[in-house]
């Protein structure tokens, strides 16, 4: 299965035009008003139209209530949620049933005890992304930049897939893909959003390019 490649954050048709050329798979729009990376539901309705029918788009939320859910659905119509808060897998469930859109749940990971989560959300998500654990001070979910110790995911049952995120630039994420891989595991994808930026919340062309290009180059090289 090729690998998936997802860029989130995104705020404007150059920097969804970029992604799309360069082979991203998902595109992403931040629902979180503390993000840096926040964008509001009229822009992000047009946003998703302008990429409609090029590229998977993902609604990123955090804790939503049902009234904010069904405002993104109508307006944006995404392909996809993905839950980044501390959504429990009743509520993954119950999404899924209501809105019928497919939910991609991220779990915080800084080490082995973290990923016992993923039996319990496996059953209900359709994707899994394992994040980096935010600082314990900070105002919005992520890695912060900051990748977690990719080692502990060889702990991993061969059979479950997930995608990685948290930390990953185009300088590491070749090493990321070749290293986990290495480990046995079903490395569905990889995701990235401040990685790729020139300033919180701004993307940056070239390390969009680069960081699909690397990803790609180290697929190749299985």
């Amino acid at each position: 299965m090729t690998l998936l490649i997802k860029i989130c954050g995104l705020s404007t048709p150059e920097s969804i035009d970029t992604a799309i050329e360069a082979g991203a798979d998902l595109i992403a729009f931040n629902f979180h008003p503390r993000s840096p990376r926040y964008v509001e539901l009229d822009r992000a309705a047009a946003l998703a139209a302008h990429a409609r029918g090029r590229v998977e788009t993902v609604a990123l939320v955090v804790n939503a209530g049902d009234d904010a859910l069904s405002a993104i659905r109508s307006a944006v119509e995404p392909d996809s949620w993905q839950f980044h808060g501390q959504e429990t897998p009743e509520r993954v469930r119950d999404v899924r049933a209501v809105w019928g859109l497919p939910v991609m749940k991220a779990i915080g990971v800084s080490g082995p005890a973290d990923l016992a989560a993923l039996a319990s959300f496996a059953p209900v998500a359709d994707r899994l992304l394992l994040d980096a654990k935010p600082p314990k001070d900070a105002a919005y979910p992520g890695g912060h930049g900051q990748p977690f110790d990719w080692r502990v995911l060889s702990a991993l049952p061969p059979h479950r897939p997930f995608m990685l995120s948290g930390g990953l630039t185009p300088e590491n994420v070749g090493e990321a893909i070749r290293l986990v891989r290495g480990f046995g595991v079903n490395l569905l994808g990889v995701d990235v959003s401040s990685g790729v930026e020139s300033a919180p919340g701004i993307k940056d062309p070239d390390r969009i390019r680069a960081f699909v290009a690397a990803a790609r180059e180290a697929e190749g090289a299985r």
